[in-house]
């Protein structure tokens, strides 16, 4: 038999302009050198999915963190500040990209990490991972699961995202991963097309996978929308993307 441990801890990391803001990270107990990944929680908040995230990649051989994009917003449970944070027009472009550069460095920081960093997050998580790994260099993969909003309307510009990442394609610095449902309403299949279009254009190293029978967050086991062939299906497709392309 094998043993296995794991450490899994609260912490605070300096994000955009240098502001403390709360992270959990999970990570396998030893020496390592262990590939790093971080996860962008969706609109529903930093809550108890996401921390059960941040430990199935420990258990996978990753040294994790998820950091909180609505730690300015206030204290309370996960859907209180996530509604609140929904009542004030979400989290700005560029404080999403302070604070997972200020995650990232920390993971690369660490004594225990190989120096690859892959970024992973889910609905309005999506979006800004592929926003943030069209704004940085900092990165070695990034997985999208379902971003809503990569393409945004002509009416739908608000003061904080205020410029669609789908435009940004040509910026993109890492291969990319997206998984999506294709009952999806947001992204809609033909919003899909629009992205995978824009990637092939600028000749970016992407592969996308779609799932008929399967809408909008069909990993959420706790949700009626999981699918569980599909998302299964989804984590071979993830671990063999970041094994590919952050353990060597």
């Amino acid at each position: 038999m094998v043993y296995e441990s794991m450490i899994a801890e609260s912490l605070s990391i300096q994000g955009h302009n240098g502001e403390w803001v709360s992270a959990y990270s999970a990570r396998p107990l030893g020496a390592g050198p262990f590939p790093g990944v971080v996860l962008i929680h969706h609109l529903p908040g930093w809550g108890e999915f996401y921390r059960e995230m941040t430990r199935k990649f420990a258990h996978h051989g990753y040294a994790a963190i998820s950091h909180n994009l609505y730690h300015r917003v206030g204290e309370g449970s996960a859907d209180d500040v996530a509604a609140k944070a929904r009542a004030e027009g979400g989290v700005a472009d560029d404080q999403v990209i302070g604070d997972t550069e200020g995650a990232v460095q920390w993971l690369k920081n660490q004594p225990y990490c190989n120096g690859k960093v892959g970024v992973i997050g889910s609905c309005s998580g999506g979006r800004q991972t592929f926003l943030y790994a069209c704004n940085t260099q900092s990165i070695d993969a990034a997985v999208e699961l379902w971003g809503g909003r990569v393409v945004q309307a002509a009416d739908d510009r608000p003061a904080k995202q205020p410029v669609p990442p789908i435009d940004m394609t040509k910026n993109l610095s890492c291969p990319l991963l997206g998984i999506f449902g294709n009952e999806d309403r947001a992204p809609t299949p033909e919003q899909v097309d629009q992205h995978e279009a824009e990637l092939k254009k600028h000749g970016k190293d992407y592969e996308f996978h779609r799932y008929d029978g399967a809408g909008h967050g069909f990993f959420y086991y706790h949700r009626p929308m999981y699918r569980v062939e599909q998302a299964q299906d989804g984590w071979e497709k993830i671990f063999a993307f970041f094994g590919k392309h952050l353990a060597g």
